[in-house]
């Protein structure tokens, strides 16, 4: 054991969709995973807005599309799939201007033989992808659609419109609760009764869905808090950190990369003086 591990902690992550890879990588480290899903991506009801958005496709009705997430923009052509066929959704979508928020997206779109004309770099926020357009692609007067990623990014939205955008909303899936909340029950009962050193955050959703959780089991706002305030706190990014800010909390971690590697990465070279330093104040 080293002082750069997490040999013996108690690491709680919050993780869905690659709850078995960020397990591995606790383990690696030498700690004692605790997997708690706090969200699951559901489809809309219908595909009336991804068929808006192939009508307007169709029509040459739109100047510049904004993909957010690698899993919405896979959900996309899959909506779409019955009424257009992939070949032709590709040839609409190169009339475009295609804005990727990070990999995941550019991934999507190199699935399909497309490459974005811009990509956002990290840590991309809304920030980001406002600054890469102000600095490479002035809006105003153009028809922007914006692919959502579960929930409204209102203050993406309202830059765009400030700039002169005319913005569609695309969206195509929503956050909710696991439909098992055993795990994310066992999981804040382990942190009430202080059993767990290190907490992993991958999306600010997930701190949302923490607080949503413990207020429907009756448990206090304050309760949580003081319970995380005992823990070392890794967030993925700066979007992570202002929702653990929103509750009245910070991040003790943030990786300079938000990648989930990198993340399990900082918190194995540092929590355990961390925890150490709150332990003792």
């Amino acid at each position: 054991m080293t002082a750069n591990d997490l040999h013996g902690l108690a690491v709680l992550a919050l993780e869905s969709r690659r709850a078995t890879e960020i397990a591995e990588l606790i383990r690696r480290y030498g700690g004692n995973p605790m997997v708690a899903p706090a969200l699951r991506e559901v489809p809309v009801d219908d595909n009336e807005s991804a068929l808006a958005f192939l009508a307007q496709l169709e029509a040459n009705a739109l100047d510049v599309i904004i993909l957010l997430t690698g899993v919405g923009t896979r959900m996309l052509v899959a909506a779409v799939a019955p009424q257009c066929e992939r070949e032709r959704l590709v040839s609409l979508l190169r009339r475009c201007t295609l804005v990727a928020r990070g990999p995941k997206p550019v991934a999507a779109l190199r699935e399909l033989g497309l490459t974005p004309t811009l990509v956002v770099p990290e840590p991309n926020t809304w920030r980001e992808i406002l600054a890469t357009l102000d600095r490479d692609l002035a809006v105003r007067g153009l028809r922007v659609a914006v692919q959502e990623y579960g929930a409204e990014n209102a203050d993406l939205l309202a830059g765009l419109r400030a700039r002169g955008a005319d913005v569609r909303v695309v969206a195509l899936y929503r956050w909710a609760l696991p439909v098992d909340l055993n795990p994310l029950r066992a999981a804040v009962r382990a942190l009430l009764e202080r059993r767990i050193d290190v907490m992993l955050l991958t999306s600010a959703t997930q701190v949302d869905h923490l607080f949503v959780f413990v207020r429907q089991e009756r448990i206090a706002d304050a309760d949580l808090r003081g319970a995380l305030r005992r823990v070392v706190i890794a967030s993925i990014g700066p979007v992570c950190s202002a929702a653990l800010q929103r509750y009245g909390l910070r991040a003790d971690l943030e990786p300079e990369h938000g990648k989930m590697g990198q993340l399990v990465a900082i918190a194995a070279r540092r929590a355990r003086a961390l925890l150490s330093a709150k332990q003792t104040a």
